[in-house]
């Protein structure tokens, strides 16, 4: 055959014509040749060897010529040639080898066949081979040992290009890896078909560049090299194989935030806003104060003789002092009347029949706690973050019941970063030679309880080895083939060229570097990687099996084993981390034992302070100096004990209703549960406390029971506000279908709803029967031990005195109070919490979503290097399968639908996607090949396959009519499509034949043979993800496949989902921030309407949702701060935000619509008269009020708890409980104490008359009696 397109070169170099020894090729010229036949063996077991023949070409006879053109094509079937029968027998057994591998993509395939062809038999031979080399062999004859073999660099790139992208089998792997031994350019690629080796070349093939060295009178071969992407569509490749042939994918519209500059669009909205707002203020105060010293120049010249113009303050003060008391409410609210009625009926009934309500209380939370016997704990991940209804929980399950649980992965890294210099490289003689010990010993060692090894447990596709991806794999497992002067050339040999023969592990499926060795990128040297890498594949089973158990009897001896080696490792200076698949489990269990002891001592602390804060109300330091026996009566620690009982009962009560319906307990519902009611019900009894020990003030003449009447019918409305508002803000949680939210919704909607009713009943009853006591003089948790000694007026309350009142109630009244409402003041605080809520906002973007494993690990587990090691060193993605459900195969439209190796698959077929998506894998995540079932089986079936599909002793497809093609015309559909499907799914992938089915793809489909609707109802598609380092790379990479698959069912109108192992627990964020906003935005709305409903006022009810929308906005500000990231656990913590801020806010803004009369009298000249009818006065009666029972019975109570958890060990409690919670009391009781006081004064609604506050004459003067004996001054100094 004649070569078209000539480069000549002309300067023969030394090595060709220097002497005759180095030049076996005298004449090179067009009709002559350089070698023919076949001579012999260089030895007993090497191939045939060509003989040095440099005479001219002749033309063959007809049954060579035959074999010729059968092999190379119609091009040769006239010209004369420079090889003989045995050589085309010979080349056509070499090429049939290559065939396989290629012959999904005709231009490649058809450059390869003609490099040989012409290499082999070109009458032009001479022009471009020399032989350099020769030998006697074993026959005596000379027979050829290297050559120069010349090819242009035109055709040389161009055969490369064409097969670069061709991937080969069921592994996605390269063709490359195979023909070229994963060559990255063409000269690698023409050297490595060129080099001697046992399953290549027998002789040496040298392909000198001629543009490097010329040679006399010789021109390289330039055929032309056929493209890929070939207009001739007899050698066009797939898509797969060819990036030039793929269509355009649609460009992918990503949800992009917008930015202005470096900021998020709403960060840099909010910081305008606020900075006008700044802007506004400073001009309208400037304005004010101008206007103020102009007012005042214009009094003085009027009025020389009299003083300077009194401040705000005082001019208002004295102006109309007292004008308070003419400013007081002066109507009902009749949905308040009512519930004071009610609440009032309600204490005095439970007071007079203290033994009756408690019994009841006790017998009804007894028979609600029955359902304690139907307690269940759930653990599993996979039941708490994912719905049972959602995508991905029920992809999961048809996965797993179609094609098998997911493979279990057991992996170690061993990495040198133990010296104080930092990270060196791992690879040594001595290491490996330990490191091949300790693989021996995995492989050798058999686990306790059921005696089993890994060849009885792990993943064995061949039959013939298990799967473990290791450097040793490159030695063939032993050491002893590691030779100590060589080994380092092999290893980067094998890691270039993993598809080498002498490369394969003992599973026949190349390793590629990525997956055995880490840390070689910061210097491109393999020999430089830091870490070694091995992971054994093991199988899986259902859950809770059997096979499962086995499985994991095993891991568990490994991880024994492993945690022996650490030390090992150690003492040779490296490091050693892995993990096992029981490993996270049994870790994460820990945690929660870890956990729960520190949650214990948190609780006990808030037991203790709740208990004896409780006895402060009544026994201050003077009452105990004057008589000690006075603190044995008045101590309220049995009360404070029982109130914290009522809190245990209320969650006990609640755990059992819920698990006797059947819903499970998680580990968040029992540590966040108790804390969440012990704030909400201590707040409570703080309250009740202390308004009682106002009445006993105020109605010392009145009975017990009517005391207690109009204690609650002051507080039930109040904790009727909160406790209404926090349930059914709880309750909404229940409508979600994230298990580990819903069931917390449902257990503390619960046990808020049942600790308010026992709190209104039974410890109210307790607190009448305390109160008994004390007047009684009976010493308290001893009440059969009566006190003489004690004061008697104590137990009335008629000696109460200004003495009496509480350090913290005086400082609120006295400073506390009057300076927040200062005008100054106000005005300061809403610009500093205005800049919180600003900056809260601005900080929403910055919130990551996810949750890092290793902070749910306790502090020292061994699987927090692991995961470090894992970030760093391991740089392979997880594998993805692409589902396809309800497909019937066997219809040639809906192969076209899934192909992507064939000239008539569809353009976007899902096949085809996959491919494309790999080229853009920095947004679809997509990387390596994919495994399509549907192209290696049709490339089985091809006949040029000689050992691949045999049936009755003879080819499948052999002699078809019409014959096997890339159109897929004429190929199997319906019946015969199943039979032959059968047939491949069983037969084995060895080297004869690598397109077998059984052990790539026998579970890859789900077959029903004698179906007569759907055959084939179930199939996946396997690629890669990209290595994934973040939480953001793992939702993104989900959101990607999920996005991929949806485009790829609506374009061809099939069902496709995608599949990862990890997909189950990122799931949640795909719609967790919409979840979030829906869930706290239903609450808000709630809040709103059952304040403004319970408070009969819009605009109070709308200043405690803004300061609760401002306490959740600062939390999350918080987070990002903190880096704690948005998901299931810290979604139900801003659950329980919203529910403690409407704890702190709720009784505040009571007191505030219904302020006590006795207490509103009182307040300071300098609120009361101005404008906005009395705003002022009532904020201030109602921080009086209820403000010390907020601070000490929440603010402290919670602040004390949180601190503790400080100390903890787990990660995740410091980060997603100590860091949000401490977040919460801090911001919380500063918009609480602070701002909403000042957002009613400013824009509260107008007050209603508190039917408990407005009675009879006699019952007025004796209200009066507590404000009495305060000093006038104490309220009247115009200080404030």
């Amino acid at each position: 055959m004649s070569m078209s397109g000539p480069v000549t070169v002309t300067r023969q170099p030394q090595s060709a014509a220097a002497s005759n020894d180095g030049n076996r090729t005298v004449k090179h010229e067009a009709g002559r040749c350089a070698l023919r036949g076949q001579c012999g063996k260089k030895s007993f077991f090497g191939g045939q060897l060509p003989c040095p023949d440099n005479s001219v070409a002749q033309r063959p006879d007809a049954g060579t010529r035959e074999k010729l053109v059968a092999i190379c094509g119609n091009q040769w079937d006239h010209e004369a040639i420079c090889c003989d029968s045995d050589q085309i027998d010979a080349l056509s057994t070499n090429l049939k080898r290559a065939e396989p591998i290629i012959s999904s993509c005709p231009a490649c395939r058809k450059n390869f066949f003609n490099l040989f062809c012409t290499f082999t038999c070109s009458p032009d031979q001479s022009l471009f081979v020399n032989v350099t080399e020769t030998q006697k062999a074993n026959t005596g004859k000379l027979i050829v040992t290297e050559l120069d073999n010349l090819w242009s660099d035109e055709y040389g790139k161009g055969f490369y290009n064409s097969c670069k992208d061709v991937k080969f089998g069921a592994t996605g792997g390269k063709a490359m890896d195979f023909i070229g031994g994963g060559a990255k350019d063409y000269t690698s690629f023409l050297k490595f078909l060129g080099d001697t080796k046992p399953f290549g070349s027998p002789f040496q093939i040298n392909f000198p560049r001629p543009s490097s060295e010329d040679f006399i009178n010789m021109t390289a071969a330039n055929p032309d090299a056929k493209a890929c992407n070939d207009t001739d569509e007899a050698y066009r490749c797939a898509c797969v194989d060819c990036p030039g042939s793929c269509p355009e994918l649609p460009k992918i519209t990503e949800n992009e935030q917008c930015h202005v500059g470096a900021l998020p669009c709403l960060s840099f909205t909010v910081i305008i806003l606020y900075s006008i707002f700044l802007l506004l203020l400073v001009t309208a105060v400037s304005g004010h104060v101008a206007y103020q010293k102009h007012s005042q120049r214009k009094s003085e010249r009027l009025q020389l003789l009299q003083d300077a113009a009194l401040s705000d303050d005082e001019d208002e003060g004295d102006a109309v002092r007292h004008a308070g008391i003419l400013e007081k409410p002066q109507h009902h609210y009749w949905i308040n009347s009512k519930c004071d009625y009610a609440f009032t009926k309600l204490g005095l009934a439970c007071s007079r029949f203290p033994i009756i309500t408690i019994s009841a209380s006790v017998l009804v939370i007894a028979a609600l706690s029955i359902g304690w016997m139907n307690f269940a704990v759930e653990t599993d991940p996979v039941r708490l973050w994912v719905s049972p209804s959602s995508a991905a929980a029920t992809e999961k399950e048809f996965f797993d019941s179609n094609f098998g649980p997911f493979y279990r992965a057991e992996q170690a890294f061993l990495v040198n970063d133990t010296h104080r210099s930092g990270p060196g490289p791992v690879l040594s003689y001595d290491t490996l030679a330990w490191w091949f010990d300790l693989e021996n010993r995995v492989r050798r060692f058999r686990s306790m309880k059921e005696g089993v090894s890994l060849e009885d447990v792990c993943f064995n596709p061949t039959g013939e080895a298990c799967v473990v991806q290791s450097i040793t794999g490159y030695f063939d497992r032993s050491f002893a083939n590691v030779d100590p002067d060589t080994w380092r050339e092999d290893l980067k040999h094998c890691t270039e060229q993993p598809g080498s023969q002498e490369c394969l592990p003992d599973f026949q499926q190349p390793l590629q570097k990525d997956m055995i060795l880490g840390g070689w990128e910061k210097t491109d040297d393999i020999l430089d990687a830091e870490a070694l890498v091995t992971t054994w594949v093991v199988n899986n089973y259902p859950q809770g099996s059997k096979e499962e158990a086995v499985a994991m009897d095993w891991e568990q001896m490994l991880k024994n084993l492993l945690k022996d080696a650490q030390r090992e490792a150690h003492k040779r200076g490296v490091r050693l981390s892995f993990s096992t698949e029981i490993s996270l489990e049994q870790e994460l269990n820990k945690s929660t034992n870890t956990d729960a002891k520190i949650v214990v001592v948190s609780y006990i602390i808030m037991f203790l302070y709740a208990s004896l804060a409780l006895g402060s109300t009544t026994l201050t330091v003077k009452s105990i100096l004057h008589n000690p026996a006075n603190a044995l009566v008045q101590s309220k620690f049995t009360l404070g004990v029982i109130g914290i009982l009522i809190v245990l009962m209320s969650v006990s009560a609640s755990v059992g209703l819920f698990s006797a319906c059947g819903i499970k307990v998680t580990l968040i519902i029992a540590e966040v549960i108790p804390f969440l009611v012990l704030a909400v019900g201590v707040d409570n009894i703080f309250l009740i406390v202390h308004e009682f020990e106002r009445v006993n003030l105020s109605n010392p003449d009145e009975s017990i029971e009517c005391r207690i009447s109009k204690t609650l019918g002051r507080m039930g409305p109040s904790i009727l506000l909160s406790a209404s508002t926090e349930t059914v803000a709880f309750a909404l949680g229940a409508a979600v279908g994230m298990p580990a939210v819903k069931n917390f919704a449902a257990y503390a909607a619960g046990a808020v709803l049942v600790n308010a009713l026992l709190q209104v009943t039974m410890f109210v009853s307790v607190l009448s029967l305390n109160q008994k006591r004390v007047e009684s003089h009976r010493a308290d948790c001893f009440p059969f031990i009566k006190i003489g000694q004690s004061d008697a007026g104590i137990q009335t309350g008629g000696q109460y005195g200004y003495e009496e009142e509480s350090g913290l109630q005086r400082f609120i009244r006295k400073v506390y109070a009057p300076t927040l409402l200062n005008r100054k003041v106000k005005v300061a605080i809403l610009v500093f919490f205005l800049g919180i809520f600003t900056a809260g906002l601005a900080l929403l973007p910055a919130v990551a979503l996810g949750l890092d494993q290793r902070i749910a690990f306790p502090t020292g587990s061994y699987l927090i290097p692991f995961f470090n090691d894992l970030d760093h060193y391991f740089n392979a993605g997880p594998p993805v399968y692409f589902v396809v459900r309800d497909l019937d195969v066997s219809e040639r439209r809906h192969q076209q639908e899934l192909c992507g190796r064939y000239s008539t698959c569809h353009p976007f077929s899902l096949t085809n996607v996959l491919e494309q998506e790999t080229k853009r894998s920095d947004v679809s995540y997509i990387t390596g090949s994919t495994a399509s079932w549907i192209d290696d089986y049709f490339t089985w079936l091809n006949p040029t396959n000689e050992e691949c599909c045999i049936e009755h002793e003879k080819t499948c497809f052999a002699g078809r009519n019409p014959p096997w093609n890339t159109t897929l015309y004429g190929m199997p559909e319906d019946g015969e499509f199943i039979h032959y499907l059968t047939k491949w799914l069983s037969s084995p992938t060895n080297e004869a034949c690598p397109f077998g089915g059984a052990a790539p793809y026998s579970n890859a489909l789900v077959v029903h043979p004698n179906s007569t609707t759907n055959p084939i109802p179930a199939s996946h598609f396997r690629t890669s993800h990209t290595a994934l380092h973040s939480q953001s790379d793992f939702i993104s990479a989900y959101a990607s496949a999920r996005r991929i698959a949806t485009e790829v069912s609506a374009s061809q109108n099939i069902d496709v989902f995608p599949y990862s192992k990890f997909y189950i627990f990122f799931d949640q964020y795909a719609s967790i921030v919409q979840l979030a906003g829906k869930l706290l935005g239903s609450a808000v709305a709630i809040i709103f309407f059952l304040t403004s409903l319970l408070l009969g006022s819009l605009a109070t009810g709308l200043a405690v949702t803004i300061t609760v929308i401002m306490i959740v906005v600062a939390v999350l500000g918080t987070m990002a701060l903190s880096n704690v990231s948005l998901n299931a656990i810290s979604l139900v913590n801003l659950v329980i935000c919203v529910g403690i801020g409407v704890e702190f806010c709720a009784h505040i803004a009571r007191a505030f619509q219904f302020p006590s009369k006795p207490v509103l009298e009182k307040a300071p000249s300098s609120l009361v008269g101005r404008l906005g009818r009395g705003r002022d006065a009532r904020a201030w009666a109602a921080m009086v009020n209820v403000g010390g029972s907020v601070f000490s019975g929440i603010t402290v109570t919670k602040f004390l708890g949180v601190t503790v958890l400080a100390w903890t060990r787990s990660k995740i409690f410091e980060v997603y409980y100590f860091r949000i919670w401490l977040a919460l009391v801090v911001w919380a009781a500063g918009h609480a104490l602070v701002f909403l006081p000042v957002a009613l004064s400013l824009a509260g609604g107008e007050g209603y008359m508190d039917s408990e506050s407005e009675g009879s004459l006699e019952e007025d003067l004796n209200a009066r009696r507590y404000t009495a004996l305060l000093p006038e001054e104490e309220y009247d100094s115009d200080d404030y």
